[in-house]
């Protein structure tokens, strides 16, 4: 490519629904659910619905739950 990237580089900004299901092991009605609530973005393309990909990153990242610290009290 003209630009210096192949496609090996490339990053998708969106990713379809089944994909988004394989990624993060939500079921399908769930995707949808966040996607109307907003809480994750989607396009319509022609009969497609993409999702991107950034947006449902943000919202694992929201909700990552960090492990506490194990005190020399607590096994």
């Amino acid at each position: 490519m003209a630009n210096g990237f192949t496609q090996a580089h490339m990053r998708p900004i969106t990713v379809r629904i089944p994909d988004v299901i394989a990624m993060t092991g939500l079921c399908r009605s769930t995707v949808y659910i966040l996607i109307a609530s907003g809480e994750i973005e989607a396009a319509k393309v022609g009969r497609s619905t993409v999702v991107f990909l950034d947006s449902v990153e943000r919202l694992l990242d929201a909700n990552r739950k960090i492990p506490k610290a194990i005190g020399p009290d607590r096994k």
